[in-house]
């Protein structure tokens, strides 16, 4: 068994397959599949994955692993199994679905470091080796001749650890302590030495005469109110000494987590959990959609079921949307399961986040709480995972690979013979549509725990305040009804709807809208910059005193931001505070939990912000909400956005009420009478359901389609039509006669950087060999694709239709 079979990390379609190397010496008895090695390919040195270990190959000439990265595999069997599922299922190259299970310092450049982790005696050559040192560079061990295979050994007993250094930044935090460099009577003979005029220094050596102990130097300075320059004359002196200290970075300190203990369970959530215990018992696979209004305690029942799983002895991956992994979350995971839990998520730095999955690697944790890329958590022993509002769109990946957490966890959830949970106020029709046939097993629990009512939504219609004299962005209901709560002392959480919505700027007399020169969409207007900037490219200009087309001076801006609303509000009602959330002012690593804790403290009477203040929040003294543009969504290009709008409306008006004040909801639109509005006012679902799934069969949308989206972007417009129109001629040939095949069709915005893009939508019910057809007519533009930048991405299940 000397012959390595490797993915190497060059994404492109002629290297996606495996290459033979041969194993050195050196490396045979401690290289398994999953570790990282370095080879030689073509001139250069690159790193791949070996995927399996057979001793023969087809080939004759074969070269020699350069080096091995990993001591313990990074990733496990069923993850690289899982990779190459995905990357089939996704149609992307199998070295882009392995590195998505990754957290990002891995895929960098390293050196490597042998930390010593015990004071016990290690084995002589080892012990000649560290030479009394707590670690030394991987490259001694190297031209030392003690075997990788001893090596492994001592890491698997945890003798040793093996740390990667990124060479453009350290992976591992170092703090800087200070502590007194000779006993304490000779620190005070040194006091008395020291002139009367270095006041500083001498209440820094009292403290060290009062405390002989190591301390974190920039808590130092703080304690003794003194510089840097203080500590570096002392150390001069030889009075005190410096080191540094590596401490593994905890996003979260667990002391903070008061322990919370398991709460009484309704009748309803009883019955809920019930199935999902005897799969947990039975170790059987079954999906379950647990469809509970908002405060009825989903979240209880998911910690009761990992709290079943972990008395097996098993482990379990909680996802949850990256808008809802709110400090509150994170408390209820961390209340019950303390230090167990890690937590992965966009606003950890990329060394917390490494150091989080080494946590789970090692096997320090059992629970991981996390955004989508969590659901690749390197357990080898999962007894459940759940997915909370599973109808979110941020669970699927839209650069490739293309994935769908739900689809992953539910192949996992096959692999390892254990549940997944689906939970939902408001479930995708997708899932919902299986659990009805029972694909699924559907729970449904229609009452709050604490015995509330829902809060009651009243919907007011925008046209008749225009018509009423009204010009404001605040209804007449709603203003009062802010005032009523501001004078009981209540608070209040505005949303703004602000999907595909933004500030523009257009001239009155011409009609003249400022779009970007490179990609075909309205340039938004930034008021702090006074600049109009492209999302898409981040083209920028200033905006224009006169309108470029007929030089009049009429130009206005349109749409409203959540800036505008709160200068329009501290006008109206100036007596207000307001806490503003959106993506300007959640910009700073923290912010967005800062700002949570101020309202939760009720430093502010009003929290405004868009759609990421809709879900997961749970503050006791918030009896209003107000939903200032309901319908903004409702006009998109997208056979989901009813769908979309009944969901986020059904969301935010969960945040009323939640605890012993009653609480009410107040719905502004221009379109009263969409049944998605309409529908989310009596938190009528099922009846939404029965509705968007007509409407979804008579033209042939998901769940009685599925589709697949191919878009071909190209910087000469010819060119982009030409190829998609091929590949929709060889896809008609290669498809059956109820498949529908659609295009070529300019993107709903056509043109982005500069190059001009073209889809083609194929609807589908049966069709299994589709994904082979696609991959070979994209092969037949391999050529092209390499020397002409011509791009073709697929998407088998496309949420953003743009």
């Amino acid at each position: 068994m000397n012959i390595a079979k490797v993915i190497v990390d060059v994404p492109t379609s002629s290297t996606n397959q495996t290459f033979d190397y041969v194993i050195p010496e050196k490396f045979i008895e401690m290289l398994t599949a999953g570790m990282r090695v370095i080879v030689p390919f073509g001139p250069r040195k690159i790193m791949g994955f070996v995927v399996d270990i057979t001793s023969e190959s087809s080939f004759t000439k074969l070269k020699e692993i350069l080096d091995v990265l990993d001591l313990t595999p990074v990733l496990t069997e069923e993850l690289l199994e899982l990779g190459k599922w995905v990357a089939e299922e996704t149609l992307s190259l199998s070295i882009t679905a392995l590195q998505a299970m990754l957290p990002q310092v891995l895929k960098s450049q390293y050196r490597k470091e042998l930390i010593r982790q015990t004071d016990d005696k290690l084995p002589d050559e080892m012990e000649t080796l560290f030479a009394g040192r707590g670690y030394i560079p991987f490259e001694e061990f190297e031209a030392s001749s003690i075997s990788y295979y001893q090596l492994q050994k001592l890491i698997e007993t945890g003798d040793l650890s093996i740390d990667y250094l990124v060479k453009s930044r350290i992976t591992k935090k170092q703090l800087t302590m200070v502590k007194p460099a000779k006993a304490t009577h000779l620190l005070e003979e040194a006091l008395v030495d020291l002139p009367r005029s270095a006041k500083k220094q001498k209440q820094l050596l009292s403290f060290f005469v009062e405390n002989d102990k190591e301390v974190e130097k920039q808590e130092l300075l703080k304690k003794v109110n003194t510089t840097a320059s203080t500590v570096k004359a002392l150390v001069e002196k030889g009075l005190l000494d410096t080191f540094q200290q590596e401490v593994l970075r905890n996003p979260y300190n667990d002391e903070d987590f008061p322990r919370t203990s398991p709460l009484e369970l309704t009748k309803q959530q009883r019955e809920a959990i019930q199935p999902i215990n005897e799969s947990i018992e039975m170790n059987k696979h079954d999906v379950f959609l647990v469809h509970g209004v908002t405060g009825s305690g989903k979240t209880e029942i998911y910690l009761q079921a990992i709290q079943n799983v972990l008395n097996k002895g098993k482990e379990a991956i909680v996802l949850v949307p990256e808008i809802s992994l709110t400090p509150q979350m994170v408390n209820r995971f961390k209340g019950r399961f303390g230090s167990n839990v890690a937590v992965m998520h966009s606003a950890l730095s990329a060394g917390e986040k490494f150091d989080e999955w080494r946590r789970i690697h090692r096997k320090e944790v059992k629970v991981v709480v996390g955004a989508r890329s969590a659901v690749f958590a390197p357990f080898e022993n999962l007894g459940i995972i759940i997915i909370d509002e599973e109808h979110e769109t941020t669970y699927k990946q839209e650069d490739q690979p293309r994935y769908h957490a739900r689809d992953v966890a539910i192949h996992r959830g096959q692999n390892n013979n254990c549940p997944v949970i689906l939970g939902s106020a408001t479930p995708a029709l997708e899932t919902y549509a299986r659990a009805s046939k029972g694909v699924y097993k559907l729970s449904t629990l229609d009452e709050r725990t604490n015995g509330k009512a829902m809060p009651e939504i009243k919907i007011i219609d925008m046209r008749n305040e225009l018509h009423a004299g009204n010009r404001t962005m605040f209804s007449r209901k709603l203003k009062e009804k802010i005032e009523q709560c501001l004078e009981k002392g209540e608070q209040v959480v505005l949303m703004l709807n602000r999907r595909g919505y933004s500030t523009f700027v257009m001239c009155r007399d011409c009609g003249h809208v400022k779009e970007c020169p490179h990609c075909d969409i309205a340039l938004t207007y930034h008021k702090n910059s006074h600049q109009l900037k492209c999302h898409y490219c981040s083209y920028e200009e200033k905006v224009p005193e006169l309108c470029p087309e007929c030089e009049s001076d009429l130009i206005r801006y349109f749409g409203t931001g959540t800036q505008k609303v709160e200068e329009s509000l501290t006008k109206l009602i100036p007596e207000a505070t307001v806490i503003r959330m959106d993506v300007d002012t959640t910009r700073r690593k923290g912010s967005h939990e800062k700002l949570l804790k101020q309202f939760a403290e009720r430093k502010a009477d009003i929290l405004l912000g868009t759609q990421m203040i809709a879900k997961g929040l749970d503050f006791e003294n918030v009896t209003l909400v107000g939903v200032l543009t309901a319908d903004s969504m409702l006009h998109l290009p997208d056979f989901r956005s009813s769908e979309k709008t009944f969901q986020l409306l059904t969301q935010v008006s969960g945040r009323a009420g939640r605890h012993e004040l009653p609480g009410e909801v107040i719905v502004q639109t221009y379109t009263p009478d969409h049944y998605s509005i309409e529908l989310a006012s009596e938190y009528n679902f099922n009846e939404f359901y029965k509705r968007e799934m007509a409407t979804r069969k008579v033209f042939q949308y998901p769940p009685y389609f599925y589709l697949a989206l191919i878009t071909v972007s190209h910087e000469n417009n010819v060119k982009a039509v030409q190829t998609t129109q091929q590949i929709a001629q060889l896809l008609m040939k290669a498809v059956g006669n109820n498949t529908v095949v659609l295009g070529p069709t300019p993107s709903p915005i056509p043109r982005i950087k500069d190059r001009y893009r073209y889809q083609c939508m194929i609807k589908y019910r049966d069709e299994p060999h589709l994904r082979k057809y696609i991959n070979k007519i994209i092969n037949v533009f391999a050529d092209e694709v390499r020397k002409n930048d011509l791009l073709i991405t697929v998407d088998m299940q496309p949420y953003h239709m743009m």
